[in-house]
């Protein structure tokens, strides 16, 4: 019996045409994607070798306001936009989404902003998507699905990781409710925006973690002891209450700075700009700016996984940082620093705990994003990408706990859970 097509809401002609344009939406989502990635890479280091360049936050951060207050209209919204076309489609996702983004990331990351990439990577996937949907007048149901593909698309490319990106695009625009008629499209999307991205020669940061659980389950670790169980717990309830702090953080600082600059907007990144600069010389370490999977400094995700890597507090000043960034106007997205933040609270607890500290920080790096994203499924599928499937159940417990209590907010703005 063939009922697809009630299933669906779209004739089998529009499910053919939203297929045939999932592969061009994820090639060209993929190559944009390897070209920001690359840029990424040589800003930063140019960052590190001239730091002075910091000094120029301030007004980077004013040329980013007025290029979005000159060109950017609607497309400022940025992640938000292309969760609300999905879900109630107006105006719909402008094409000059994916240039201003990644030009305003760029600039935020040459001169020392504390951002991330995959919200760029999720408005290029998207404002292909919404492109080649205009290109083939695809009815609102079908472009829907297409702009779903493109979110993963974008996702999957730019952390490498194909089978989170195609899980986050159906759950961060859920609302509880996953849209399986969007499964395939997004899972061709995903796979082929990171093939492409890594046909360009783009290789993603590989992380490990060493330690062995003591019971294995078909080769799925199992933690059964009560204390191995009670730090998972315990570290994933940290990581939603972080996620909770930033979340909050970084909207209490968005909306006071439209309160208090409500007529020059343009202050806002100025004075994050400035405070990024005095805290940074404060500290005496350029550590928590930028991305943060590496760091000349030492403090960085890659060394969260090692003994001594990190400093007890690490996570809560990458937290500020970002937060301030963030909520001031920078671009740039949030997840590569919230894996910095888990990764670093994670390995802060196990020092503390004595606990593995390579487990702990692996596990902070996906369940600290799973609280902030609302997308512990996502999350977990993560960490078996990342780590391998040893430990997957720890990531599931981890993750779901995260969610829990991170509360109802997300980092995007008006995605609300349904705890």
């Amino acid at each position: 019996m063939y009922y697809s097509k009630n299933k669906s809401g779209l004739s089998y002609r529009q499910i053919l045409l939203v297929c045939a344009c999932t592969l061009p939406v994820s090639a060209l989502s993929g190559s944009l994607v390897a070209l920001f990635l690359w840029l990424l890479d040589l800003v930063t280091n140019i960052r590190w070798q001239h730091l002075w360049l910091l000094y120029l936050l301030p007004l980077s951060g004013i040329a980013i306001h007025f290029l979005y207050k000159l060109w950017g209209k609607t497309a400022e919204a940025g992640n938000a936009l292309i969760i609300d076309e999905i879900h109630s489609p107006g105006s719909g996702v402008p094409p000059r989404m994916a240039p201003l983004v990644l030009v305003t990331t760029i600039i935020t990351h040459l001169f020392g902003g504390s951002a991330g990439r995959e919200g760029t990577a999720v408005q290029i996937g998207g404002s292909m998507a919404a492109l080649l949907g205009r290109w083939f007048a695809l009815p609102a149901d079908a472009l829907r699905i297409l702009l779903m593909a493109g979110v993963a698309a974008g996702f999957g490319a730019v952390f490498g990781t194909p089978l989170t990106g195609t899980i986050f695009a159906l759950e961060v625009i859920s609302f509880g409710n996953i849209r399986y008629r969007a499964f395939l499209p997004c899972l061709i999307a995903s796979f082929a925006g990171d093939e492409v991205c890594a046909a360009w020669g783009i290789r993603h940061t590989a992380y490990h973690i060493a330690y062995l659980p003591q019971h294995l389950f078909a080769g799925v670790g199992l933690p059964c002891s009560f204390s191995e169980f009670s730090v998972v717990l315990l570290a994933g309830a940290a990581s939603g209450v972080a996620a909770y702090l930033f979340i909050h953080l970084t909207h209490t600082i968005k909306a006071a700075g439209n309160k208090v600059f409500s007529n020059r907007l343009w202050l806002m990144p100025l004075v994050g700009g400035v405070i990024i600069v005095a805290l940074t010389l404060a500290l005496h370490t350029a550590d928590y700016l930028g991305l943060g999977v590496t760091s000349p400094g030492g403090i960085s995700i890659v060394n969260a996984f090692h003994p001594g890597g990190v400093g007890r507090w690490s996570w809560a000043l990458k937290l500020v940082f970002t937060a301030i960034t963030i909520g001031s106007g920078f671009k740039g997205g949030e997840v590569t620093p919230l894996f910095f933040i888990g990764a670093t609270l994670g390995a802060s607890i196990a020092a503390a705990l004595g606990a593995p500290i390579d487990l702990l920080a692996g596990i902070g790096f996906i369940a600290v994003f799973a609280g902030a994203a609302n997308t512990p499924l996502a999350c977990s599928i993560m960490g078996l990408e990342l780590f391998g499937p040893i430990h997957f159940i720890y990531f599931v417990v981890a993750c779901f706990v995260a969610y829990w209590c991170s509360g109802k907010h997300s980092i995007y703005k008006k995605h609300m859970a349904t705890h």
